[in-house]
């Protein structure tokens, strides 16, 4: 089975893209909503939650884990990966962790033409500095301008993404970005959440600048790394099943998953 976290339902634009791609695997999707947003806290805490629910993941039969989401996969991935995973090995297999940084970072040079690209983003993303890293190890000559928007995310999980006051928000951080370079071609929205407020971003962003979501980046990466990881492949159940668990009221995440797959869907509640 494979494993999805996301600190809440922003995930699930990846999750909807993955399944679009392979439809034949068991998926588990968990979303930490009674402790979301992880944008705001510390490198520490975005840890600790995030290997909670890792750790959560796998014993509930996922051997693959996606972090599907940014702030969780710049503060807590590395760490995991490094200190966490070597402590889980057993004699039959090695549980493995992915997050969708990387992916976007190996590809983003190929749909620029200034070399300037603007990445929108949470504080704690932006504050990690994890795209410039990663993209700059891929392609050193671009030039990577960040954003946050600290209010996009509560914009989303209130469902107040497409009323009127929405509007100030996404004008006020796109100005802000192209204040600091107005070369950028290139537009990448650097949270799972930020797609659902597309429509808006469009209006205010002009009109020679392309926008860039994760979710068919992401999900054609994880196609080409199963496919070079055969044994792994192999050893994940395939029903074409998706559970959704979430810390939170699971008719509530209910409800706000609905507007995310477009497809009604019923969750689970969990404790970690």
């Amino acid at each position: 089975m494979i494993g999805v976290f996301d600190s809440g339902i922003g995930g699930l634009t990846i999750l909807k893209s993955i399944r679009a791609q392979m439809p034949e695997y068991d998926y588990l999707y968990l979303g930490d909503n009674a402790r979301a947003p992880y944008g705001s806290r510390s490198f520490e805490v975005v840890y600790e939650y995030t290997l909670q629910s890792v750790n959560y993941l796998f014993s509930h039969g996922c051997s693959l884990v996606i972090l599907a989401c940014n702030t969780a996969s710049a503060k807590a991935l590395r760490t995991i990966q490094q200190n966490d995973l070597p402590k889980i090995w057993n004699e039959s297999r090695l549980e493995r962790v992915l997050g969708i940084i990387r992916p976007t970072a190996e590809v983003i040079s190929n749909y620029t033409h200034t070399n300037h690209i603007g990445v929108m983003a949470t504080r704690g993303t932006v504050d990690s500095a994890s795209y410039p890293l990663e993209i700059h190890k891929q392609s050193p000559h671009i030039v990577v301008t960040q954003q946050a928007c600290p209010m996009w995310v509560p914009l989303v999980e209130n469902n107040e993404h497409r009323g009127d006051g929405a509007d100030y928000f996404v004008k006020k951080y796109i100005d802000q970005m192209l204040l600091k370079d107005n070369d950028i071609d290139t537009l990448l929205l650097a949270c799972t959440h930020y797609p659902l407020l597309l429509e808006k971003i469009r209006k205010y962003l002009p009109q020679h600048i392309s926008i860039l979501t994760q979710g068919d980046i992401v999900a054609t990466s994880l196609k080409n790394y199963l496919y070079r990881h055969s044994d792994l492949s192999q050893s994940l159940s395939k029903g074409s099943t998706c559970t959704y668990l979430t810390t939170e009221s699971p008719e509530k995440f209910s409800q706000l998953a609905s507007i995310f797959l477009e497809n009604p869907i019923e969750a689970k509640h969990i404790s970690l």
